[in-house]
């Protein structure tokens, strides 16, 4: 991993973990430091991944982002979708 493919990664995440909590409606029982752990965690995860499959080129890359951020969507919308007892809107 390259150094601006870890900072992407983390502001990533912690972006998308925060957006996550605006994207399923009603209130969620999960604290918010858990939701942005679980995009940073999942961002980190598709850089790795992108590296694994050979998306990680030269430095950081579109393809690299698209990665990270799709999988981190896909990762807080089924935490904050699934747990921590929902409320009504």
């Amino acid at each position: 991993m390259s150094g601006p493919g870890i900072i992407a990664a983390v502001v990533v995440g912690l972006v998308v973990g925060a957006l996550g909590r605006l994207v399923v409606p009603g209130r969620t029982q999960l604290p918010l430091w858990l939701t942005l752990a679980v995009g940073l965690v999942a961002a980190l995860l598709g850089t790795i991944l992108s590296r694994l499959v050979g998306i990680d080129g030269d430095g950081y890359t579109l393809r690299q982002l698209i990665v990270q951020v799709g999988l981190a969507g896909v990762a807080v919308a089924l935490v904050v979708g699934t747990a921590g007892g929902r409320t009504g809107p």
